[in-house]
């Protein structure tokens, strides 16, 4: 394995009841990035998560983490943090901590040292001693990430992280997934949520369908899609803007529209052929968002 890569997927599969939930599908994730495996509901990010984590495995294909085969793979160098949470909801909080920092070969006594320092960095160490079902569903949240990352795992993977979330402790566990970065670990993360995908992101994929659609290094794909993309918000019926020559793909919000250009058009053509039938507001050349590059990927399929 390229020591700059952290995981590779090599060609892997998976099918249920005669559906290929993923269909072929390669990546390769390097050491030391935020890597954003997006796709719509059902295209296939959760499956391709759960055979990371050998909790079902491929029907064809390979995939290597660490350079070593998965059946290799220590466990508790990974931290995992499901879609469907699970906590012991009778345990303590602390206490169950500790034994989840055990269960991942730490030290008894530094797994309950390393829980009472977590919940005081997220705000709960009053809440030590209560009983997990006693907390309310934003704590229990960030207690579930806690117990994912207390054994400070080099891969850490994270599906839905943010949801349940208010945005104040949105930004809380985005500055730890930052922190995480910083100190050269891995982070993959499945979000709907786009607004963080382009704040923590250095790599992305999107999937659709079982099928990678686009991969790369955020900087790079933005600036593919953004050589010739306009937005343009206006007053009046702008139904007409997608039938336009120069249009290749429209992304509509109302009277604000994102358009991906043809190769080789002029977008002055584009603003006058809407100046002649609309009162035009704002018109600018513009580096779209993930959102866009999402939408206009997925719809395009």
């Amino acid at each position: 394995m390229d020591a700059r890569h952290m995981l590779i997927i090599e060609n892997i599969s998976k099918q249920y009841d005669g559906v290929r939930a993923i269909d072929r599908l390669s990546l390769s994730i390097e050491q030391g990035l935020i890597y954003g495996l997006l796709g719509p509901n059902g295209a296939g990010k959760t499956t391709t998560i759960r055979m990371i984590m050998k909790i079902i495995l491929p029907d064809e294909g390979s995939i290597e983490i660490f350079g070593d085969p998965l059946q290799k793979v220590k466990k508790e160098r990974i931290g995992y943090l499901p879609e469907e949470r699970g906590l012991y909801k009778k345990m303590r909080v602390q206490e169950m901590l500790a034994f989840f920092g055990e269960i991942k070969k730490m030290d008894k006594g530094m797994a309950r040292k390393a829980a009472g320092e977590w919940l005081e960095k997220l705000d709960l160490a009053d809440y030590a001693r209560k009983k997990v079902e006693d907390l309310s569903k934003g704590m229990q949240q960030k207690v579930q990430f806690i117990s994912t990352v207390i054994h400070s795992p080099e891969l850490i993977i994270l599906d839905e992280p943010f949801a349940g979330l208010d945005p104040v402790n949105v930004n809380i566990l985005k500055d730890i997934i930052l922190e995480f970065r910083k100190k050269s670990h891995t982070i993959i993360f499945s979000t709907h949520m786009m607004e963080q995908v382009e704040k923590l992101c250095d790599s992305i994929c999107l999937i659709d369908k079982g099928k990678k659609v686009l991969e790369g290094r955020l900087t790079d794909i933005k600036k593919q899609y953004g050589r010739n993309s306009v937005t343009l918000r206006f007053n009046g019926d702008g139904s007409f803007i997608g039938d336009l020559p120069e249009v290749d793909n429209v992304s509509d919000y109302g009277n604000e529209v994102f358009l991906r250009l043809k190769e080789g058009a002029d977008s002055r053509n584009v603003l006058k052929a809407a100046a002649d039938r609309l009162e035009v507001l704002k018109f600018e050349v513009a580096e779209p968002s993930i959102h866009d590059i999402f939408i206009e990927q997925v719809s395009s399929k």
